[in-house]
């Protein structure tokens, strides 16, 4: 569609090297002072580049992202599931952290770098390994931390609406959640030597959020221990977690003026049977 398009450069590479190096091989050949990363399975909306770049117009900001919604959102419960998970890790998740100045992962389907900055971190970011061999996943997180440990700061702008398709099975779901998960481990690792430096509110946010699902894995841990000891159920356990996720999801429910969000409680089950086994695995 845009082939003749003067105003469009294509850079076509001889095979499939990945996500990090076809960005690699775009930024390096790039001219502008700003580089929007968008996936190839996203739509934006048409003020997303306007309103990415207003944020960019303050030089102490390196990286910026925008509000990730499900386009497939009405395929399967899933995709439901997925929509308003995205819904809570934008609006609840980022949207806290950009308001004290470091949003921890700037999501890939739709995030934009300044240029000086990502040419500066491009070697640190090409040569990072998983285990002894080159990274393949996580691209996004590793480069806000980059970011973030070179002195800028990382926003969030929920006004500029992206739209991504998202996993329709649960087999595609789990693999994305365990490549998530790695990146999620390995970089907040990374992280740690930066906290000191950031407002104290992203140290409890960092611990909030890798000691909240070690408790959850503790109570069931506990619960089921008691189930195959005394025979007893542990309505205790049960309460609580319901309770927890009743609270929780009302309070989404409120904020987004949307019933649906009610049905999040899904999700409780979803993390508790599939999710914590996935992270410990």
């Amino acid at each position: 569609a845009y082939a003749d398009d003067e105003r469009f450069n294509f850079t076509i590479l001889a095979k499939n090297v990945g996500k990090r190096k076809a960005q690699i091989a775009a930024i390096t050949q790039s001219s502008g002072d700003l580089i929007l990363n968008v996936d190839s399975d996203t739509t934006i909306a048409p003020d997303v580049v306007s309103k990415l770049a207003h944020k960019m117009r303050d030089p102490a900001v390196g990286a910026v992202m925008g509000q990730m919604k499900a386009s497939n959102r009405g395929d399967t419960w899933l995709t439901r599931l997925i929509d308003m998970e995205y819904w809570l890790a934008c609006n609840e998740e980022r949207a806290a952290q950009a308001r004290f100045g470091a949003v921890m992962c700037c999501c890939g389907p739709c995030a934009m770098y300044r240029r000086t900055a990502m040419l500066s971190l491009l070697d640190q970011y090409e040569t990072q390994l998983y285990r002894g061999k080159p990274s393949d996943f996580g691209e996004d997180r590793h480069l806000t931390i980059l970011m973030l440990s070179a002195g800028f700061r990382t926003e969030y702008v929920p006004s500029a609406v992206a739209a991504t398709v998202v996993p329709d099975t649960m087999g595609a779901y789990l693999r994305q959640q365990l490549r998530w998960a790695r990146s999620t481990f390995r970089d907040t690792l990374l992280a740690l030597p930066l906290l000191p430096g950031l407002d104290r509110y992203l140290t409890l946010d960092v611990i909030g959020q890798n000691g909240g699902p070690l408790l959850l894995t503790l109570s069931v841990l506990t619960g089921i221990g008691q189930f195959a000891l005394t025979a007893t159920v542990p309505w205790w356990t049960i309460l609580v977690i319901g309770s927890m996720t009743l609270v929780r999801c009302s309070v989404v429910a409120y904020r987004a003026r949307q019933l649906r969000f009610l049905g999040f409680a899904l999700h409780t089950l979803v993390n508790i049977f599939l999710l914590i086994p996935l992270k410990a695995y």
